[in-house]
């Protein structure tokens, strides 16, 4: 530099440089997201069955089927979505574990992409989480935290990320943004996709019961996005918030206890609801969750999650409406997860005394309804 060029630089302050590119971790990076996207590529989606009715009825139900997923449940879709979100904002790091707060179902599927990406991942669940699901946790490499309050798991959850310098992947809060709601093949466009071929291609009505609040986001936004009439019911179990604060308009509803519907019900306003997106709600009793999925092994031969029964009480319930005011269409609930995670559970009636829950009365609605075509509830 010439001594003319030096004076006209004079005292300019140096460019202040900070690179932190890591070749090492990037080129993790890129092999653990080619994981997850080549597990999406050979999942890409479920069936939809239909649950026998009448055909006289003019109506049709069908049930997309969740529980085919390699880990058996709809969260396998929101953990793949959850991993995909974490890898690509730099927050799940190469020998850091993955934290989540779960009931169950959404843990076993973490476990599954941890394995697959080569992370740890801690599962911090209520005790009361049936046993099997703690055992495909372990089975597919992951560790159950179990704390005795539902309500901690969320501080023992982030307690734990920080003290390990792990991500706390949090899918109460994330589950809603994690998801491309647009399109890609989530639920919302497979559903639409398999249903085109029938009498009745566009749902009057898709029922999707909330946990985290993200399915229904997804389903609902879709709904939006491509201009369809179709509307989004969200039925809520007992000792849950979801109801009440979005009947009140209340986000800080809560309640005492956690829900005994497994995978769905919380005892907060999680931010991944949005209340907005949707039309409907119906709080439903547990017995008549559990009626329900009892009903539906007598019907197709399946057995269900809990979360599938109070689905398809809501679902069940809206055809005894269009059928009492002489309208045609199709609806659309999900199977959540297989019945097998619950056999010491909801298809135990040791359990169910225990609980003080009578199924008997609410068999009877759905026994008389699918007998006669009369919703009596």
């Amino acid at each position: 530099m010439s001594t003319a060029e030096q004076a006209r630089i004079g005292d300019a302050t140096p460019t202040e440089d900070v690179d932190r590119s890591d070749p090492e971790y990037r080129a993790w990076l890129k092999e653990a997201v080619r994981k997850v996207q080549a597990d999406a590529n050979r999942t890409a989606d479920t069936h939809l069955l239909r649950f026998p009715l009448p055909e006289h009825w003019g109506i049709d139900l069908y049930l997309k089927d969740e529980s085919t997923h390699p880990t058996g449940s709809l969260k396998h879709r929101l953990a793949r979505s959850l991993f995909l979100y974490g890898l690509c904002n730099g927050w799940i790091r190469p020998g850091k574990p993955v934290i989540e707060a779960s009931s169950g179902s959404t843990a076993v599927s973490e476990a599954y992409f941890a394995k697959l990406i080569g992370v740890p991942f801690i599962a911090v669940m209520p005790r009361t989480t049936s046993r099997e699901k703690t055992r495909l946790i372990e089975f597919h490499g992951g560790r159950c935290h179990l704390v005795e309050d539902p309500r901690t798991v969320y501080d023992v959850s982030a307690s734990l990320a920080a003290d390990s310098g792990g991500h706390y992947m949090d899918q109460f809060t994330y589950a809603e943004r994690a998801t491309d709601w647009r399109g890609n093949n989530n639920i919302a466009e497979s559903i639409y996709q398999q249903l085109r071929l029938e009498r009745y291609p566009e749902p009057a009505w898709i029922v999707a019961t909330a946990g985290t609040g993200g399915t229904s986001a997804t389903i609902a936004r879709y709904v939006h996005y491509m201009q369809y009439d179709t509307r989004v019911c969200v039925p809520d179990p007992e000792n849950s918030c979801f109801f009440e604060g979005w009947t009140e308009g209340n986000p800080q509803a809560s309640s005492d206890c956690g829900s005994r519907i497994e995978g769905i019900g919380r005892p907060r306003m999680e931010p991944s609801f949005v209340p907005g997106a949707v039309d409907r709600m119906m709080k439903v009793p547990d017995a008549a969750s559990i009626a329900a999925l009892r009903a539906l092994e007598r019907a197709i031969g399946r057995r269900a999650g809990g979360s599938t029964g109070t689905g398809l009480w809501s679902a069940l319930k809206i055809v005894g409406e269009m059928l009492a005011d002489g309208r045609t269409g199709s609806v659309v609930t999900l199977i959540c997860d297989p019945g097998d995670r619950y056999l010491d559970k909801y298809y135990a009636d040791d359990w169910l005394a225990g609980q003080g829950l009578d199924i008997e009365p609410y068999s009877g609605v759905l026994d008389h309804f699918l007998t006669t075509g009369a919703w009596r509830d």
